[in-house]
């Protein structure tokens, strides 16, 4: 299929749909603000109809060898002492004996970049700075200055998309915070945790501590309340103060990975929130993954998303290129019931998991037979 796409962001999502529209034969472009491939971040979920979409990606036996393998979790109390433990569920997996898969974000990440052919161009260190649709094509301007035309752009840019900014009205309306930040940092393994993982939940501050999936690291979440007034997003230094403040009361090995944390340039920090559009699509520009629909890393969900949502994208632009605006609204139609189902399973007032009925259903809530058989 001849057409040239440019994606803007090289996360789940953006990779995912760069590997389905090379698939195909589209000449495909990523630009990535960040200077080169981003390692570090927390284990995410592949699961349900998305194992079925990595299955045909022919990436789902790898996927499973780098899966994280952990055994359980235990709860501690604030002073590092054992409250509980499970060898059932972890916070981050949800149930061990499930066929779903809990892998590193780099890791998949590296699957799907290795998965692409040579054809797929990779653009670094810069990102969108303009973008002109004139009906026919897009024009697109980059921060150094450079001028492309595309056939279509997709934002593939996360929560806070840059894509979502230029070219959908009212950016206010459609991110609904849910009052909790969310720190993710990557430290040495100092305590030699091997495939177990340990949570910590008592007076507004929440912590996951586990091991990377050749134990030289942890990985590390810290989660509490937002603060009143908003930190700046690329204000690194005092975000990592606010997280030390935050976890100032925490003993036993705690401190340690502070400390480490201080150096650390694994470091993410942010607001959570949901997005929620009235459509995920202008003109010959789409929205995919976390920036038309996040529903946050409370659902567990994020990535079998991403992953669903770019077959089901390329799937409808593969049936309709020549109408980009009937593609993209296929495709919003087939993918708006799953993702409510999937932004449904965040409850800030529950205190224990997601019951496993309603993850069920929400992690098979879409049919993909028909989109599966047509891109095998």
């Amino acid at each position: 299929m001849n057409g040239k796409v440019l994606i803007s962001g090289a996360g789940v999502a953006g990779l995912a749909v760069a590997y389905w529209l090379d698939r195909v034969g589209v000449a495909t472009t990523l630009v990535e603000r960040a200077p080169a491939f981003r390692r570090g971040g927390q284990a995410v979920d592949i699961r349900g109809v998305a194992l079925d979409v990595v299955n045909v990606m022919g990436l789902l036996d790898d996927a499973r060898a780098l899966r994280t393998r952990l055994k359980g979790m235990s709860m501690l109390d604030a002073d590092g002492n054992e409250l509980e433990r499970t060898e059932e569920r972890t916070f981050s997996a949800g149930r061990l004996d499930s066929e779903d898969i809990e892998i590193f974000r780099d890791d998949l990440c590296e699957l799907l970049m290795g998965a692409m052919s040579d054809r797929v161009e990779f653009i670094y260190d810069d990102s969108v700075a303009a973008i002109d649709d004139q009906g026919d094509g897009v024009a697109v301007t980059f921060a150094t200055g450079v001028k492309r035309a595309f056939d279509l752009v997709i934002g593939a840019d996360g929560i806070y998309s840059n894509v979502r900014k230029q070219c959908f009205a009212d950016e206010a309306s459609v991110v609904f915070p849910l009052g909790v930040v969310l720190a993710l940092f990557s430290t040495p393994n100092l305590i030699d945790l091997t495939d177990w993982q340990l949570g910590h939940r008592q007076d507004g501050v929440g912590y996951v501590i586990y091991p990377s999936y050749d134990k030289r690291e942890l990985r590390i979440g810290v989660g509490f309340a937002a603060p009143e007034s908003a930190v700046s997003r690329g204000d690194v230094e005092t975000q990592k103060r606010m997280v030390a403040e935050q976890c100032a009361h925490l003993k036993g090995t705690f401190p340690q990975f502070i400390d480490a944390m201080s150096t650390t340039d694994q470091f993410y920090f942010n607001e959570l929130a949901q997005i929620r559009m009235p459509s995920w699509s202008n003109g010959r520009v789409a929205l995919a993954g976390d920036a038309a629909h996040c529903a946050s890393p409370f659902s567990g969900q994020g990535t079998s998303l991403a992953l669903v949502g770019a077959c089901v994208l390329v799937y409808e632009l593969l049936r309709n290129w020549d109408r980009p605006a009937q593609a993209f609204a296929a495709y919003e139609h087939r993918m708006r019931p799953y993702v409510n189902l999937n932004q449904a399973l965040v409850d800030l007032t529950r205190e224990g998991p997601t019951p496993d009925d309603q993850m069920t259903a929400a992690k098979n809530g879409i049919d993909l037979s028909d989109v599966l058989k047509a891109v095998a």
